[in-house]
């Protein structure tokens, strides 16, 4: 008879295969191992692990770093994360992270894709609360002692490169000179200067491009990048009214 000819019946619970003592034998084996050395366990919270210093918890800030460009909120999986008003020591008020940790799932996207490492990832992973409103952490209560370590740094290299062959050259995450750069669509410009006030890293400039406006007679002006400083968080793409700016990614 072919196996998938074969019906099971509750009968074959009481044939004489040990189909119920197989699987006792294998728990008693492990009573005998706990009883006689340690459990793989611990008596938590009595007993607590040593984790590493760079142990993925939830996601902290170092707010003296952060810029406020929401590439955090942006690329993070979940949507946890919001950019919400907050004030500054240094005085005035700023948009900065807040992160819902109840639905985090603590995968540090945000510390990776952070332009200026300031979301870091923390060893703290013990969250739990009588209450949701408690688990949403704001940009003050979102801040961690930093230590170094806390960031998350990666390596890459260029596609256009690798098919090169040959010896391939790797670039740090924060490479200025290596990232996606911010493109203008002249004709479509409208000189509002709306990118370069939304910029957070003043890194658009408006100049004059030499050209006169035939209706009013000023100088047209166009938004200048510097790509030392930009940090790719593609603000000014999205409040461009005209969409003249786009992306064009480093190959």
């Amino acid at each position: 008879m072919r196996i998938e000819e074969r019906t099971y019946t509750k009968a074959d619970h009481l044939r004489p295969t040990g189909y119920v003592l197989k699987s006792l034998i294998v728990t008693f084996k492990g009573l005998v191992r706990a009883t006689k050395n340690r459990p793989c366990t611990v008596l938590y919270p009595w007993e607590r692990l040593v984790y590493p210093d760079n142990y993925r918890g939830r996601p902290g800030i170092v707010l003296e770093r952060c810029i406020g460009c929401a590439r955090c909120a942006r690329d993070c999986p979940n949507r946890c994360i919001e950019m919400v008003e907050v004030e500054l020591p240094a005085g005035g008020k700023a948009k900065r992270p807040q992160v819902n940790v109840g639905r985090c799932m603590m995968c540090g996207n945000c510390a990776e894709t952070c332009p200026v490492n300031a979301m870091i990832v923390t060893p703290e992973f013990e969250l739990c609360s009588y209450s949701r409103a408690d688990l949403i952490f704001d940009p003050v209560k979102l801040q961690y002692p930093h230590k170094p370590g806390y960031e998350v740094n990666y390596e890459f290299a260029l596609l256009s490169e690798m098919k090169k062959g040959g010896e391939v050259r790797t670039y740090a995450k924060n490479d200025p000179n290596v990232h996606d750069n911010v493109v203008l669509d002249a004709p479509k410009c409208i000189s509002c200067s709306r990118c370069a006030k939304t910029c957070p890293a003043g890194a658009i400039e408006m100049a004059e491009t030499g050209e006169l406006n035939p209706k009013t007679k000023k100088p047209i002006k166009r938004p200048k990048f510097d790509t030392t400083k930009c940090v790719v968080c593609e603000q000014c793409i999205e409040v461009c009214p005209k969409s003249a700016l786009s992306i064009k990614e480093v190959l």
